[in-house]
């Protein structure tokens, strides 16, 4: 079975900039009237932090957003964000972004955020570890997330495991996910099965059985352990289908450009917007709004 290929393997300066636009070796320069020491925590005004449209984690629950954000306007901001300066008065968030996405919904004009000098690749190491440590990824993201320091840190499965804090079966378990056929590492991320069941579908040799496996899994409602059965049974045998197939229809996947646009979108509305579109280019934008001056809000922003 082929390996898949990860949507996160993008290079470097693709992702994080170029060297010309970022600043990773001198200490920073005036923030206003503030001047932040790198290695030290400052006040910055979150208008000139940015965030990374491409870091691990992209979707953020909105509910617990709101939580945070009401937790902040009563307690502040209990542990600084971290960040590197961009030039121009601008900054880069590192990691902490739920901290900053609950702040901008709660209105507050400055953030505490920890200078550090971090040039890209310790800057993508950063962001993919504080990822990794998150109980609530899912294990294809954190699969992906493994997959990507080993490939754009250049590390192997050993220093992988070192860095994160976990043993290297651990790492390895994970990243064979992601020899799973697309359709079930989709139902793994949607919690239609779990880990479990999904090591069980490894077990199978052809990709076929695998899939036709999943969605009588999901259909019939088996156990771990009746697909592990199931997965010694058909271990080198064809395994059939008895559950009724559905047409689901899948959305295409969005293009970097299209990422691009829809983030900066999303920043400058201050909502989760979102692009749906079909293979043949047709969909809709999906922008969220509170109430009737929310909406008002965002149609003057657009209108400008």
């Amino acid at each position: 079975m082929t390996k898949k290929k990860s949507s996160l393997g993008r290079g470097l300066a693709s992702i994080l900039g170029t060297s010309t636009s970022d600043i990773t070796s001198k200490p920073t320069t005036d923030i206003k009237t503030e001047t932040p020491v790198v290695g030290t925590t400052h006040e910055i005004l979150i208008s000139q932090i940015v965030t990374n449209p491409f870091q691990p984690r992209t979707e953020f629950d909105r509910e617990k957003l709101n939580e945070l954000a009401i937790s902040i306007e009563h307690l502040g901001i209990i542990q600084p964000i971290t960040v590197r300066e961009m030039g121009y008065d601008k900054f880069q968030l590192i990691s902490g972004e739920r901290r900053f996405r609950a702040s901008q919904i709660a209105g507050i004009d400055k953030i505490p955020a920890f200078v550090r000098i971090a040039n890209d690749q310790e800057m993508l190491e950063m962001a993919l570890v504080e990822n990794i440590q998150r109980e609530n990824l899912n294990p294809i993201e954190v699969a992906l997330s493994y997959q990507r320091l080993i490939d754009e840190i250049k590390l192997t499965q050993e220093q992988c495991s070192e860095r994160v804090g976990k043993n290297r079966s651990t790492v390895t378990n994970f990243l064979r996910l992601l020899k799973l056929p697309d359709v079930i590492q989709k139902g793994l991320s949607e919690g239609r099965i779990s880990n479990g069941h999904a090591k069980a579908l490894l077990a199978i040799k052809d990709e076929n059985s695998q899939i036709n496996l999943f969605h009588d899994t999901v259909a019939n409602g088996y156990s771990v352990r009746e697909v592990e059965q199931l997965a010694k049974e058909f271990f080198t045998s064809t395994y059939t289908r008895t559950s009724k197939s559905k047409v689901v229809n899948t959305p295409a996947p969005l293009a970097f450009s299209q990422q691009k646009m829809v983030h900066d979108l999303s920043r400058n509305l201050e909502k989760d917007v979102e692009l749906k579109r079909n293979k043949k280019g047709k969909g809709k934008l999906i922008i969220p709004f509170a109430n009737d001056e929310d909406l008002e809000r965002i149609f003057n922003i657009l209108n400008n």
